[in-house]
């Protein structure tokens, strides 16, 4: 029996299958933070596709915290309405769990959609300021305020009050993003961290602000659920955040009620040296489960259902997480089903889709 189609429970959530569905932003929201028709029709995909979980993508928990005028965000109840509305409609077509990541882009922001090539903005195009730990810009971008006690009381309700919201339209998993060299990440790194208050320096001054919004988010987010962070769990840079450093963060955060880690890598700076190459990150959700013991997420060029089964069966992590690949073939579980002879839930106005319905055994049924 294939190991990436056995059932994996959190708390008193299911998924049906080891296959999550990774965040990946989009740039096309309304320009007011609300997802769109587009969000309907991608979400839509992934609601088909079989994978135990589906994560939306970075949703910015206030205004300032976008990294395009056009992210997703759940910073006001018209957000989450809106969100509810794509859901709603998903939640029919599958039995895929949702999630949702809690993000703020810090002195990544302020710039136009990827596609546009990550621009700063124009006062014209509505550029606003940009805040991080410390007035150090990202390379090529504009330089963000440091932060003041104040603005860290704004961030931090401004978590909680986006995870009650997700929270009321009833999404299963939250996961608090702490990764890519975005603002929580950048008190974590020596790069964009250099405050001389309690905040800064030492490791444990440099992990209080991020600990302190889990557990803001925490308090609200219901036990049953579930919680986890993405985490960058080296800068692959000299002088950065190390897997040593995210070892004792992780620890840290299990304390505190985390549920998993999604162990991801870099974005601090332009000067990182990535050995990119077929799950180049699963050694790091390695080093995090074998030391912390917590459940991992593993990321980064799992392409193959042989690959991603190994992942599983050897016990190396415990959910594999695809994105671009997900992009390219949004029915990759299907296919991994078919290649490793597990079963999957496909909606019932495709069951005659697939090859596999010759024999009648790659389906498993529908729950309604």
């Amino acid at each position: 029996m294939s190991k990436l189609f056995s059932p994996f429970t959190i708390n008193d959530v299911t998924f049906s299958n080891r296959i999550v569905v990774s965040p990946m932003g989009q740039y096309s929201g309304d320009g007011n933070g609300n997802a769109t028709d587009w969000h309907m029709m991608h979400l839509g995909n992934f609601a088909v596709s079989g994978a135990g979980l589906v994560i939306l993508e970075a949703s910015a928990v206030e205004r300032r915290g976008c990294v395009s005028p056009f992210d997703l965000g759940i910073w006001r109840d018209e957000n989450a309405v809106a969100i509810d509305r794509v859901l709603s409609f998903c939640r029919k077509q599958g039995e895929s769990k949702w999630g949702i990541q809690l993000a703020h882009a810090g002195r990544k922001g302020a710039v136009t959609p990827a596609w546009l090539g990550q621009i700063p903005l124009t006062e014209e195009q509505g550029q606003w300021v940009m805040r991080s730990a410390s007035a150090i810009p990202y390379p090529g971008r504009e330089t963000p305020e440091a932060m003041t006690r104040s603005d860290m009381d704004d961030v931090t309700a401004a978590f909680r009050q986006a995870a009650v919201r997700a929270r009321d339209i009833g999404i299963d998993v939250a996961e608090v993003h702490n990764a890519h060299g975005y603002l929580l990440h950048s008190f974590l790194t020596p790069f964009a961290n250099q405050r001389d208050d309690a905040y800064g320096g030492t490791l444990e001054n440099r992990m209080r602000f991020p600990l302190e919004v889990f557990a803001a988010v925490r308090d609200v987010w219901p036990a049953d659920r579930v919680l986890g962070v993405r985490l960058s769990v080296t800068d692959w840079a000299d002088g950065g955040w190390s897997v040593d450093d995210s070892i004792v963060f992780a620890g840290r955060l299990k304390e505190l009620g985390c549920d998993y880690i999604t162990a991801s890598s870099g974005g601090s700076t332009p000067d990182q040296q990535i050995p990119i190459g077929p799950g180049y990150q699963i050694p790091l959700a390695e080093a995090i489960r074998q030391a912390v013991d917590i459940p991992t997420m593993g990321v980064g060029l799992i392409t193959e259902p042989l690959q991603a089964e190994e992942l599983i069966a050897n016990d190396r992590v415990d959910l594999v997480a695809l994105g671009r690949g997900f992009l390219f073939n949004p029915r990759w579980p299907w296919h991994a089903a078919f290649a490793l002879g597990g079963q999957i839930a496909i909606a019932h106005p495709y069951e005659r889709s697939h090859p596999a319905m010759r024999s009648g055994d790659f389906l498993k049924p529908r729950q309604s």
